[in-house]
């Protein structure tokens, strides 16, 4: 067999950024040991499904693509979050060849060994693998995952129950791990975690070495380092905690992106307490006014959850109160969805689908007309975008406001001779409710 004739591996990445990073560095190490990645089913010798098991419609959609996969290939190793539920997914596909857990990637890699032996000859010292090792995500952008797990207990949530309690990366390994990345071209790091304002707690904010330098394991710190890098930096899944404070005005000072993703989930403190959430609604707003004081130009995305059980129509009505105070310039909205084995289940007062859909609308519509006037604000303005796609018709890029996948585009009616992957400034001409339109300054 030669070098280039390895096993052939296809792939399947269900899921959150965080499960993506978990196929990357699966991926990294089987193309270490000389495995090839097939583009198709019909090439591979065994096909790895990724699987996420948050809610009921990423489990469907993991089983689907498990029976796909074994329709069309038939040897189907199974990892990730919906792989706690063993006995489920062969009681819906016996067939499959292994079931493996979320963070598993000893085990996951050692049941591809099983199935689709390694070459012998290969030999990592010999077969180079990029430095910053394999992405699933664009050449300019890439997620850096901080930690693992959650402390908290919240009951409409099981992630603590799939990947455990807090256990953070230490600083110098994070670092470590950016300056690679944005070494091989990354214009843009996404941190990322279930609990990014709790990094460093479980390693008692341990000092560590990058560079010949000391450096906390803390967020502050890690912050700091990775502004130094030169690429953008942006904060994803950041709790509203006293100390992200200190954050602030590194973003008003330009080192990293003035830009905050906190899953806030509900704004009636009723509910909050009913979720168990680590922080009350009026303190909340206290916070963010507080943050835009800091930082002017600060962003501010949040997720939330409508028709939790017990939800009264005055519970979220003080909801759609809480996002005309808020402001907030990017929000996702779900209905609530009973997840086995969360503690929410066991709480009365549940809320009918068709009050929760209802619900979901109005909430859409209200946010819609608020991101449209914030949006407007920015008409006649100079911004600095990161270009993500370039089609005949325009560039589709992002401004600092905007994570990729979840938040809105810049689109650059000039910018067809632009590549992915470039830094430029526009001048903001139009906006609807989600969206910008550009022309390149200058």
């Amino acid at each position: 067999m030669s070098k280039t004739d390895g096993p052939r591996v296809g792939f399947v990445s269900l899921g959150c950024p965080k499960a993506l990073v978990d196929s990357e560095r699966i991926l990294t190490q089987l193309r270490m040991e000389g495995y090839e990645i097939s583009p198709d089913y019909a090439g591979a010798d065994v096909v790895v499904v990724n699987t996420c098991g948050f809610i009921d419609s990423a489990k469907a959609e993991s089983l689907e693509a498990i029976g796909e996969a074994l329709e069309a290939n038939g040897r189907v190793i199974v990892t990730g979050c919906l792989g706690v539920d063993e006995a489920g997914i062969r009681a819906r596909h016996p067939k499959v060849l292994a079931v493996t857990g979320p963070q598993q990637y000893e085990a996951v890699v050692g049941e591809v060994h099983r199935h689709a032996p390694p070459p012998k000859e290969h030999d990592p010292y010999v077969d180079l693998l990029p430095p910053q090792g394999i992405k699933l995500t664009p050449r300019h952008y890439a997620y850096l995952k901080i930690s693992e797990g959650c402390n908290h207990h919240c009951t409409f949530c099981i992630i603590p129950s799939m990947r455990g309690r807090l256990v953070s990366r230490p600083a110098g390994e994070v670092l470590g791990e950016a300056e690679r990345l944005v070494a091989a071209g990354v214009r843009e790091l996404l941190v990322i975690s279930q609990d990014t304002s709790a990094y460093g707690v479980d390693l008692k904010y341990k000092l560590e070495f990058w560079g010949g330098r000391p450096v906390r394991s803390r967020l502050k710190e890690l912050c700091e380092s990775l502004g130094s890098l030169g690429a953008w930096v942006r904060l994803h899944y950041v709790y509203p905690y006293p100390h992200v404070d200190d954050i602030i005005p590194m973003m008003a000072d330009g080192l990293i992106l003035p830009y905050l993703d906190v899953p806030f989930q509900h704004g009636s403190p009723r509910v909050l307490q009913r979720m168990k959430r680590p922080a009350a609604a009026e303190n909340t707003l206290e916070r963010v006014a507080r943050w835009r004081e800091l930082c002017p130009g600060l962003t501010i995305r949040s997720t939330f959850i409508v028709g939790f059980p017990g939800e009264t129509e005055e519970d979220f009505e003080m909801l759609l109160d809480f996002l005309r105070l808020a402001q907030l310039d990017r929000v996702g909205c779900f209905t609530y969805s009973a997840v086995a084995g969360a503690r929410a289940n066991e709480l009365d007062g549940a809320v009918p689908e068709a009050v929760k859909q209802e619900r979901w609308h109005r909430f859409m519509q209200t946010q819609a007309e608020i991101s449209r006037l914030r949006l407007q604000g920015k008409v006649g303005t100079t911004q600095q975008v990161l270009v993500d796609e370039v089609t005949a018709e325009a560039a589709v890029a992002r401004s600092k406001a905007d994570a990729p996948e979840i938040d809105g585009q810049v689109l650059i009616r000039d910018g067809q001779n632009l590549a992915p992957g470039a830094l430029v400034d526009v001048i903001v001409e139009g906006s609807d409710d989600y969206d910008l339109f550009a022309r390149l300054a200058g």
